[in-house]
């Protein structure tokens, strides 16, 4: 019924893009801190994109994609510390003033849940299967509790979590191998579903059970090539059967 292998115990999810469309809203909070941030630095340089967010900051711990990002552009700044305010030149500081941009945004905006990850999340308990949240957002709390979906989830690891247990953020799979533990199970006994290519790569890494990549950005083909065991357009596609179909394609090789 719920489209995944025999044997699995446990759903592990990530949040932005997967469950939530906060996607969208941390694109717009990253374009805007990015591209003014290279503006003071040359007024003609070239924008933050949607394929920068997806190779560089999608599914990462905040200052790993502030860092990444811009290593890419060839900039270097000074680490700084979590204490640092928005406007300070250095890594932490621009993932502080992002963090101000997002918070803002979904204050002014809320947050959507997808409808068939919905109807998924539902159709997983029904169906007695243990679900997590795994997310490299510090706002995982929040956006959870905003959403309206916290009694469908058992665990959540998010940013938080993971600084205070010092778990690397994807593409490492610590985080999500913490989310199994939470649940109890085995990695082989767990699903990863996930949009973003580190999350992907993650969840490959970890040697789960089964992989499942959401393409929301029309990047089907570099999810597989990733790692996904399958790619669909949407979790409902999963509950549809829709296999075969242009929405939801699997790797068989």
């Amino acid at each position: 019924m719920l489209g995944l292998p025999d044997g699995i115990r446990a759903c592990l999810f990530d949040m932005d893009g997967v469950l939530t469309r906060t996607a969208t809203v941390h694109m717009a909070a990253w374009k805007r801190t990015f591209d003014e941030f290279l503006r003071a630095r040359d007024p003609g340089a070239r924008e933050f994109s949607q394929d920068d967010y997806n190779r560089f900051v999608d599914g990462k711990p905040r200052a790993d994609g502030v860092r990444d990002f811009l290593a890419g552009r060839g900039i270097t700044l000074p680490e700084g510390t979590a204490d640092d305010g928005p406007d300070a030149a250095t890594v932490h500081g621009v993932g502080q003033r992002k963090n101000v941009l997002l918070l803002r945004e979904l204050d002014e905006h809320g947050v959507d849940v997808y409808p068939g990850s919905l109807r998924f999340l539902e159709a997983a308990r029904a169906a007695g299967l243990a679900t997590a949240v795994v997310t490299a957002s510090a706002n995982g709390e929040q956006v959870v509790a905003a959403g309206g979906f916290g009694p469908l989830i058992d665990a959540r690891v998010d940013g938080v979590v993971a600084a205070a247990e010092g778990l690397r953020g994807k593409p490492a799979p610590d985080t999500f191998l913490a989310g199994a533990r939470a649940l109890g199970v085995e990695p082989a006994q767990a699903v990863v579903f996930e949009d973003a290519l580190a999350g992907v790569a993650a969840g490959r890494a970890g040697a789960f059970g089964y992989v499942v990549g959401v393409d929301r950005v029309g990047q089907a083909e570099a999810l597989r090539r990733g790692g996904a065991d399958v790619v669909v357009q949407d979790l409902a596609d999963l509950l549809d059967g829709t296999d075969g179909g242009p929405a939801m394609t699997e790797d068989r090789t």
